[in-house]
């Protein structure tokens, strides 16, 4: 079953796709112009509507969120700001690189000094969702792609991984320990978490 709708100004193709073995009811905004629901053979056009009304706000968020990130294809971040895309990826995935292992070991510098803790060695690593780590050893690893975010952010993550030197959790002891040299390190966090 399909139908259409208009949605934020936009006529967007509704898929509705009905399986005997669906219990639940899934809805998925697949691109700016097309919503899935993945459904139970019960489901009908109506169940179809009402669930799209109820979950306007959500879809209309999706929405805006898919057509940024489409935006964004001809954009890259560096130290906070936003500049045109005018190499490739691998080059700027070079980029990155070489300015994170300019920027960091500067920062693991003074803030170890103010902290007297020293990491037994610092490596640069290319992931998806882990920005900052700390090993057994003392080793700190730090995501090359910190250099897209401002100094305050890339500050923190250094002094957090740092401070699991001392503390290799998240306790209380360990935030406490944190905050005594980034202060403002939870509207910090905040703001780093508003930019992924």
């Amino acid at each position: 079953m399909n139908f259409t709708r208009e949605i934020s100004n936009r006529v967007v193709e509704i898929k509705v796709l009905k399986k005997i073995r669906n219990r639940h009811t899934y809805l998925r905004v697949k691109n700016p112009l097309l919503l899935e629901i993945s459904t139970n053979i019960f489901f009908t056009k109506k169940d179809a509507q009402k669930l799209i009304e109820n979950k306007i706000e959500w879809i209309e968020e999706r929405i805006k969120n898919l057509e940024k990130k489409a935006l964004e294809l001809n954009e890259y971040r560096f130290l906070g700001e936003k500049y045109e895309l005018n190499m490739s990826l691998q080059e700027l995935d070079k980029f990155y690189r070489k300015n994170a292992q300019e920027i960091i070991p500067k920062l693991v510098e003074k803030y170890s000094l103010e902290m007297n803790l020293f990491p037994s060695s610092i490596k640069y690593r290319k992931n998806k969702n882990t920005w900052g780590s700390c090993n057994y050893k003392n080793g700190l690893n730090f995501n090359i792609y910190l250099c897209k975010f401002p100094l305050e952010i890339i500050e923190y993550v250094v002094i957090h991984e740092l401070a699991h030197i001392k503390h290799k959790n998240h306790s209380r002891n360990f935030w406490n320990f944190v905050s005594i040299y980034c202060v403002d390190y939870k509207s910090r966090i905040k703001l780093f978490k508003s930019l992924l």
